[in-house]
């Protein structure tokens, strides 16, 4: 899975923004609604970790992998809770089809391993002058799968796996995308509350953070806000900040920024709960919008809309795609990726961005439960760029955003 495009602004100090904002409203006698809170997720159950397991061995068989080599990131905290942080280390664990896992770890590590691994007790060390690869062949020759193939999952360095290749020579080594992102790709019900509340979060924070904006701020400053902002409500996240012309960049620009009255305010961000994360991008401007920039933001709305509206179960991903892509060139924001230059979306869960991918091309067929962010935009060299961005899910009928729908450039949260 890739990792999200942001890279978030962190702050050592919370901002008393969102608690302000609350006071000054109980001050003058509104209603306070409540704010959402990362403290509000539940995480997932021991239970729900031995489903995903089983499931994980009925797609095995299916697709005649005997079994499944994962090192630290997502998918073995998806599978198992452990989370485990890349190193030149191997820390690996060989889930085969039938029989105990077996988790191989640096000795020196092994304290700090047994605190993480709540699944399997065959746990094989190696000392630093010894090879891991060694381990990983004996327990898979000990599960008598010395000679099967074996799933290895898209995010595992090279070197790993060329060292288990040497290792185990008699083992076919072939992509694991068969089970584990088709186990990952549909949601649970409690996948879907978690990022429902993690998007819940992160609307919030652009919301509370907002009521900041004023001339001559940074947009690191104002990034900054929004970090202090996801903090309030218990949960680490940020924004790329983009102002003006900048805003057409979208993957941003390491120029510095202040922000002028008139100016677009593209916020592009997101936060984690229980590890699933949220992905939106709100834009506005600070003042009076323009007509020009009104009617951009119209179109982006529109071709949103004709995204959420073409997706359900059954329809291509590329379709999607084309929905609202269409929207923009029959705008005369065409043709094809001149002024809408990105894909209209990617899917999200443990990752920001992970499979599968709302592309031309991408012939997969949506299911219920997969969940995907609807992003398109309008990025015009020179001027400014808008996207609105909402979480998807797919439901057994159509498709809903997570937080709704932006009612208009003056008021984005809406």
């Amino acid at each position: 899975m890739k990792s999200t495009r942001r890279d978030f602004v962190k702050l050592s100090a919370l901002s008393t923004l969102a608690l302000a904002v609350k006071s000054e409203s109980a001050a003058a006698g509104q209603d306070v609604p409540s704010m959402p809170n990362a403290k509000q997720g539940k995480p997932i159950s021991r239970e729900e970790f031995l489903q995903r397991q089983e499931t994980a061995r009925r797609y095995m068989k299916e697709a005649g992998i005997d079994a499944v080599f994962l090192t630290g990131g997502s998918s073995l905290s998806y599978f198992t809770g452990t989370q485990w942080g890349l190193s030149e280390r191997l820390f690996a664990l060989v889930f085969p089809a039938a029989g105990e896992p077996v988790w191989v770890v640096p000795a020196f590590e092994k304290g700090r391993a047994l605190e993480q691994i709540k699944f399997g007790a065959d746990i094989r060390t190696w000392e630093e002058d010894e090879s891991p690869y060694q381990l990983v062949a004996a327990a898979l020759k000990d599960r008598k799968i010395g000679t099967g193939s074996i799933g290895i999952e898209e995010t595992v360095r090279f070197a790993f796996s060329n060292g288990v290749a040497k290792a185990a020579p008699a083992a076919r080594l072939i992509s694991a995308d068969a089970v584990t992102a088709r186990c990952r790709r549909v949601k649970s019900a409690h996948e879907i509350e978690l990022l429902r509340l993690a998007n819940k979060i992160t609307l919030k924070a652009f919301e509370t953070a907002s009521k900041s904006l004023a001339e001559g701020l940074s947009q690191g400053e104002f990034s900054g806000k929004i970090s202090a902002a996801h903090q309030q409500m218990g949960s680490g996240g940020g924004a790329l900040v983009l102002f003006a012309e900048n805003a057409a960049l979208p993957h941003g620009t390491v120029a510095p920024q202040r922000l002028k009255r008139g100016d677009i305010v593209l916020m592009d961000g997101g936060c984690s709960v229980q590890g699933y994360q949220s992905d939106i991008t709100r834009t506005t401007v600070f003042g009076k919008p323009t007509d020009r920039q009104k009617h951009v933001w119209a179109i982006v709305k529109q071709a949103q809309a004709a995204a959420l509206k073409t997706a359900r179960p059954g329809v291509a991903c590329e379709d999607v795609d084309r929905a609202a892509r269409k929207v923009i060139e029959d705008a005369e924001f065409g043709p094809g990726y001149k002024y809408f230059t990105h894909r209209v979306g990617h899917g999200i869960g443990m990752d920001g961005h992970e499979w599968t991918y709302l592309v031309k091309g991408n012939k997969t067929k949506l299911e219920a439960g997969m969940t995907f962010s609807d992003e398109p935009g309008i990025y015009i060299p020179g001027e400014f760029g808008v996207r609105l961005e909402d979480v998807m899910l797919i439901t057994e009928n159509g498709a809903e955003l997570l937080t709704g729908q932006a009612d208009s450039i003056e008021n984005p949260f809406g």
